[in-house]
Order: structure tokens, then sequence, then C-alpha cells
């Protein structure tokens, strides 16, 4: 059977319109630029060029998958985050770009202080870790998970942006196997935070990610909790703590800092005008 590329495209994009897909033409191009290993523009100048079978019947599994709600960066394995690729994989949380608002906070602060010595919790693939790791060559850091598995892709991901000799990787959950001889200058985590009801009503797109990296408990801030308790002997005085926490949940975590222990600087705001990120400094 001979399928161009445009037709291959259009019959794609219908499925994943029917399926409810934002963006399904986009989606289509940009999952057939993957698998010929391409961009869009090849797809898109390419249109009259016939699809071996394989290539086919291979994009058509692919856009079945899309259609179930599967993620496209599942699908292709990549995700950008602060200007780098990254390696994802349904073990590791996809990267949002409202959590490059710690990197930027992270790098504003750094000024003074290039040599950073950063914790990362729940680093899932590393991309916070990773990405200012790249941004700060005197600094170091040391990241957890308590998940193997996405530990193996965090690594991968500093392997390939020349930053593992600088990068400790701890399976831990929270603090609770982090052992250092020098208290951190920065904490960094985007925890689990949603809900126990939010989480029976996520997305289908978000089922796919790991559980683990979500469920932040009954009232979601049980992980944010306990970061604000074990963090600060691991940080040394006058150091950061900056997490990222969900959708309606500033007054609840403003309403659990510590004022003699934290000074609250900043609740970042992302585009939309959300605030996402709390940036403290240890008194």
């Amino acid at each position: 059977m001979s399928v161009s590329i445009k037709n291959a495209i259009r019959e794609a994009t219908q499925i994943l319109r029917d399926a409810a897909v934002t963006e399904p033409r986009r989606e289509a191009g940009s999952l057939l630029a993957h698998l010929l290993d391409g961009d869009r523009s090849f797809v898109l100048t390419h249109g009259d060029d016939i699809l071996a079978d394989r290539q086919y019947q291979t994009f058509r599994t692919i856009i079945a998958r899309r259609a179930g709600g599967e993620p496209q960066q599942y699908l292709t394995g990549h995700q950008e985050f602060f200007k780098l690729d990254f390696e994802v994989s349904p073990e590791v949380l996809i990267p949002r770009p409202e959590t490059e608002l710690i990197v930027e906070a992270a790098l504003e602060l750094s000024r003074d202080d290039p040599a950073l010595v950063i914790g990362d919790i729940g680093t899932g693939s590393g991309c916070i870790a990773i990405s200012l790791l790249h941004e700060l060559p005197a600094a170091v850091a040391v990241a957890t998970d308590i998940s193997r598995a996405a530990l193996n892709v965090a690594q991968s991901n500093a392997e390939r942006h020349g930053v593992l000799r600088r990068l400790t990787l701890v399976e831990s959950d929270c603090f609770s196997e982090v052992h250092v001889a020098e208290a951190f200058s920065l904490i960094t985590s985007n925890p689990p935070y949603v809900s126990d009801d939010e989480l029976r009503d996520v997305q289908r797109e978000v089922t796919f990610e790991p559980r683990a990296a979500l469920a932040g408990g009954p009232d979601g801030l049980a992980i944010i909790r306990r970061l604000l308790v074990d963090a600060r002997p691991f940080l040394r005085s006058g150091g950061h703590l900056m997490f990222e926490m969900g959708f309606g949940q500033s007054n609840a975590v403003e309403q659990l800092i510590d004022l003699r222990v934290w000074k609250l600087l900043e609740i970042r705001k992302d585009l939309q005008g959300i605030p996402r990120t709390f940036v403290l400094q240890k008194k």
C-alpha cells in the first residue's frame, strides 16, 4: 500500500481529532517527523514522498497509542526543558515549562555564588539539577529520587549533557539516604503535589506518568511538609530552598512555613499568572 507523507498526516490528524487530542495536525506531523528522523519542516516539504510500508504501519501504531492518551513525549522519548533536550520515559514525570521557574530563580540567586552546592530532591529526569549544572560550570549537585529507574534516566541525561562528573545520584526517599560533608547552598524540588481527589480526575495523559511523582497525599502537601522540615539540617544558613506547588495551593503552603526558620523571598508566578514556585531563605 502506497501512502504519501501528506496523506498519512491527514489520516493521523483525523484519528487524533476524533480522540480529542489538542492540536492534532501538529502532533501528527511531529510524531511522523520523529519516526523519519527529521523535523516538522521535512514532512511539510516532502509531502509527496511515499512512506515505506513498515514506516506507515509503525506510524499507525504510534498514532493509535497517542489517540489512547499516551503522551507524545513518551512516544518520542524526548522533551525540551530550559533549552536542553531531555530523555524521558514512563519512569519519570514529563518536564513542564512552569518548572523552569525554579531554574530561573536559582540562576538569579547564583550570581553572587556561582559555585553552588545543590541538592535536588525528587529529581526524576534530572531536568532541574542538570539544567543548573549546565548553566553553572563551577556548581556541583546531589540529586535524589525514590525510584532507581528514574535515576537511570537522570544518569543518561547527565551523560548526554556532559555534567555527570559533577552530579551524584542517590536513591532516597527525600533526604533519608543523603549523607554529605558540606551543607547545600541551594535545595530545589518539584515534589508530588496532586491531592488524592485531584488524582482521580487528572487528564488522561497524566495517568501514564508515574503515580509516585504525582501523589502528594490527601491535600497534596504531604511531601512539601516534609521538605520544609527535613531540608533544614541540610541547608547552610543563608541558603535557599525553592520548590514547585500546584494550582490553588499557595495560601496553604504559606501557612506551613515556619518563619522562625525561613524567610519567604518570593512566590513566583508562571506565564498564566498562577503562583507556582516558592523561594525561601534559611535564616
